[in-house]
């Protein structure tokens, strides 16, 4: 591996100075201390008990020419008691973490390496990179892109999926095969009607060793649940957006053929599908947004026995808004690959160019009509030269016992009320203060937030916050915390420094719509990234 790297690094360094294109890159480097503390339960796995500390890192490289149509990219990656993997468990690897190459034959483009590139909305198949969950699913093998005519293009791929936590090893990749097509059109239907429609085909087929490892759990099961499993699952999805004027749509519908699937613990042979559309009408001062949504076992991964954010295969359309709100993201509800029947609607109405009021109401059940998620949202902004004032108010209904897998729980409800506001002293200089209270009395119970932060553009910003849990649930708690978090970071050109003092309650983390239970934190958080 050490002498890839080497080669690699001597090949960048050979092109961008005899090659006529540009060369440039980018870094990223996190570093946490862990301080123990039991009493926020941040203790008991070896990061706080023994190593203490850990890092990340990932280091790009990239090159293109555009008039030989050729483009070279190679990341590095580093991992050392990282607990970005497993939030409880220190992994540890290094190594060339992605690499590729492409070049263009006037309407042939072809890529080598670590591919990135999904099929229409992503839910037949998205290969992706996010770290701030160490999802990196990327597909290693070979892609091909033809465009047809000016309004259609071809894309067909093959390979085998990236897996993170084999960083450095002789093979980081999944076992399973994957193979998929895509064509996708871009036509106008006379002056104000204009379609994007696409059709998307993905084939997996399991290798040897996953194969035994289904069998084997199959085997294990009772008599009158076992079948015989497949090999190979084909997905099919048909897609298309639809513009005229103000209005949108957007539909999809999606099919997997029979396979074993992971459900309640237990392997089943199910086929599934899915449906997604959303359907918008935007002009100036209102726009309405409506996203609805059905899946019946449309689990897509890279063999059976993957679970969590393990050889995801696609990424799941989401109903649910995102709230970057502290207490509000605590209960962000994750698409649900088995069973969801989901609603919602999206309202904006803005009266002046500086006011404007959002409305939000999603409805999320399972297929047997079981709820899982609501929610009822308004927000006002106001802004001006000096002042921005947000303020709004959140209800909700989370069923904790689905998305965090906690048998037993009781379905939160919880009222959230907040606002914001920031005072700009100078075009340079800001003061931003936010405060939020939720009043449950499910899991942890009641929680107040506060944060102030100071802003002097474009060098340093400079936070301190505060999450207490004002009115504990001492069936779950023993006691109320302050989790304390200070936040300083500095900015140079392109290179970016912070630490942070944190202490974190553990719950629920999302990027992207894709959400995973993580544990408290308590310790100290420091970030460099920097371009060239």
């Amino acid at each position: 591996m050490k002498k890839i790297i080497v080669l690699t690094v001597f090949t960048f360094l050979n092109i961008s100075v005899f090659g006529q294109g540009t060369f440039s890159g980018d870094l990223m480097m996190n570093l946490n201390f862990f301080q123990r503390d039991s009493s926020i339960k941040a203790a008991n796995n070896p990061l706080y008990d023994n190593y203490l500390s850990g890092s990340e890192g990932w280091l790009n490289l990239r090159y293109s020419n555009n008039d030989k149509g050729i483009s070279v990219f190679a990341r590095v990656d580093a991992f050392n008691n990282s607990n970005l993997y497993n939030p409880s468990q220190a992994m540890t690897g290094f190594g060339l973490g992605a690499w590729g190459a492409t070049k263009q034959f006037k309407d042939l483009t072809i890529t080598a390496g670590y591919i990135y590139d999904q099929i229409g909305s992503g839910a037949l198949f998205r290969a992706y990179e996010d770290r701030g969950l160490l999802i990196d699913n990327a597909l290693v093998g070979l892609e091909l892109k033809y465009k047809l005519t000016d309004n259609i293009l071809l894309k067909g791929f093959t390979g085998q999926q990236k897996n993170v936590s084999r960083t450095g090893q002789a093979s980081p990749y999944y076992g399973p095969i994957i193979k998929g097509f895509n064509a996708e059109g871009d036509f106008t239907i006379k002056s104000k009607i204009h379609i994007l429609p696409g059709i998307g085909m993905l084939n997996r087929t399991l290798d040897a060793a996953s194969m035994a490892s289904v069998a084997a759990t199959i085997n294990n099961q009772d008599t009158g649940s076992r079948f015989e499993p497949m090999y190979n699952m084909y997905a099919f999805t048909v897609y298309n957006t639809l513009t005229i004027g103000d209005f949108s749509w957007y539909a999809e519908g999606a099919y997997k053929t029979h396979e074993a699937i992971l459900v309640n613990g237990g392997l089943i042979d199910k086929p599934g599908n899915l449906q997604f559309t959303t359907i918008g009408y935007a002009k100036k001062g209102i726009a309405i947004n409506l996203t609805g949504k059905r899946t019946e076992n449309f689990v897509m991964r890279t063999s059976p026995n993957e679970v969590l954010t393990n050889g995801m295969l696609n990424w799941q359309p989401i109903v649910a808004r995102i709230r970057p709100e502290r207490l509000m993201a605590r209960y962000t509800p994750a698409s649900q690959d088995v069973s969801e029947q989901a609603g919602g609607i999206d309202v904006l109405i803005s009266p002046k160019d500086n006011l404007s009021y959002t409305f939000n109401y999603a409805h999320i059940n399972t297929l047997d009509n079981v709820a899982l998620y609501r929610e009822i949202y308004g927000e006002v902004n106001y802004q001006n030269n000096t002042w921005v004032v947000q303020g709004g108010i959140q209800y909700m209904q989370y069923n904790q016992e689905v998305y965090q897998v906690k048998p037993g729980v009781p379905m939160i409800f919880a009222f959230t009320p907040f606002g914001e506001i920031t005072y700009r002293f100078t075009p340079k200089k800001s003061l931003r203060f936010e405060a939020q209270y939720m009043s449950t009395k499910q899991d942890y119970g009641s929680w107040i937030f506060a944060l102030l932060e100071y802003d002097i553009a474009p060098k340093w910003a400079i936070s301190f916050s505060d999450m207490y849990n004002v009115t504990p649930n001492y069936a779950v708690v023993a006691k109320a915390n302050n989790y304390y978090n200070l936040y300083v970071a500095y900015t140079k050109g392109p290179h970016r420094f912070s630490l942070a003092y944190v202490k974190q309650v553990d719950g629920i983390n999302c990027a992207g719509g894709v959400c995973r239970y993580e544990p408290a934190f308590s310790g100290v958080k420091g970030t460099v990234t920097s371009s060239f």
